[in-house]
């Protein structure tokens, strides 16, 4: 059986859980304003998300631990079909608070899960490639999950009902699928300092990557709106950010496959930020605006599949789990913060702040993996239980 085969239907089960995902985390906003939420609310409901995210990186070992990747697989997706079907019946702040809570708890055990089985399939040789179709499955889908708003519109049950009906679908293929799921994790205790002794540039990376990750997502229409595009352009430049993104994924961890990745991590970013630098200097709204945000998503998005890959290299079938819900963990901390020390500094500064801080953290991991390779020359450094 060839390494695609062996994830195939992993990968089915991750378009229709992302586009569900996509779908719902769109529509949330959008209905609550219509609703009348107030807008403290409205922005805690993606902080809830994330910080329910940050707790499922804490329980997920132990959930998959008693049942078995594809069973707690099961249970994390019927857990995220209730949290959607339920948020067009019971409509106030509280209760959408703790349905995104949840949600954000689910898939992190599904991350957790999805993850450690491509990890469990990849070795050095081609663990880039191979996490690099599981991000541009997972950049499509979200697209795709976004673009389904238009027809079924943010008002009433459908866009909740389609992003339930395509969660619940991705369990089919995991339920089918005749492929051994990795071995189970050995214990349950958090071992994040273990991680960030044993892959430090791999952790710094998460965190960069969800500090810059974070931000743009939250704040990148705010920041095209205050360079002075309309409302209705204004997805075409968060569009093409994510277009790039599914774009850049798949080159950047093939070749970090071939070549030292912690020397591509710098290349790659490096290069990033000085497309971030010439944004923040861009005052009219267009196509160059556009086109550099696709160039954006093209390198710097990258970065997350180069932390997961540097840190996987050579580790144990036991600890795959510790290692996904671990750089998680570092992902979802920045992630949370970010977007606040940003939407201060745009207020103070200027919307062009957005993509300064974040070409700062780009440039400081890619001094750091710089440093790393020229005092550690050679073989990338394994990780040892």
């Amino acid at each position: 059986m060839s390494v695609l085969s062996s994830i195939a239907a992993l990968l089915g089960s991750v378009v229709l859980l992302i586009g569900g995902n996509a779908l719902v985390a769109v529509t949330t906003p959008l209905r609550a304003r219509i609703d009348g939420f107030p807008e403290l609310t409205i922005g805690l409901l993606g902080s809830a998300y994330f910080a329910g995210m940050l707790a499922g990186t804490l329980v997920a070992p132990a959930i998959i631990r008693r049942g078995g990747h594809i069973r707690a697989f099961a249970a994390f997706v019927a857990l995220a079909v209730a949290s959607v079907v339920l948020m067009p019946i019971l409509v106030s702040p509280a209760a959408w608070l703790a349905f995104r809570a949840l949600t954000g708890f689910v898939f992190a055990g599904l991350y957790a899960v999805i993850e450690a089985w491509i990890n469990a399939r990849a070795s050095n040789a081609n663990r880039g490639a191979l996490y690099a179709l599981y991000q541009i499955a997972n950049f499509g889908a979200s697209a795709a999950g976004q673009l389904a708003l238009k027809p079924l519109g943010p008002g009433g049950f459908p866009p909740f009902a389609v992003a339930a009906a395509l969660m619940a679908m991705a369990i089919v293929p995991m339920a089918m699928t005749s492929v051994e799921p990795p071995a189970q994790p050995r214990s349950v205790r958090p071992r994040l300092l273990w991680l960030i002794r044993a892959a430090p540039i791999a952790c710094l990376a998460a965190l960069a990557a969800g500090a810059a990750n974070g931000a743009s997502t939250s704040l990148a229409p705010i920041f095209a709106l205050g360079v002075g595009m309309t409302p209705d352009n204004a997805p075409i430049f968060t569009a093409a950010i994510v277009v790039g993104s599914a774009l850049g994924v798949f080159p950047f961890g093939a070749l970090s496959d071939r070549v030292d990745r912690r020397l591509v991590m710098a290349v790659v970013m490096l290069a990033g930020a000085g497309l971030e630098l010439a944004l923040s200097r861009t005052s009219a709204p267009g196509w160059p605006m556009i086109l550099l945000g696709f160039l954006i998503g093209l390198t710097t998005y990258s970065l997350y599949t180069l932390a997961v890959s540097l840190a996987n290299d050579g580790a144990s079938p036991h600890d795959l789990i510790f290692i996904s819900v671990g750089l998680l963990f570092i992902y979802c901390v920045a992630a949370i913060v970010s977007p606040a020390v940003a939407s201060v500094l745009m207020r103070d500064f200027g919307p062009q702040a957005l993509f300064v801080q974040n070409a700062v953290a780009h440039v400081a991991i890619a001094a750091l993996a710089l440093w790393k390779v020229v005092a550690e020359p050679g073989p990338r450094s394994r990780i040892v239980s």
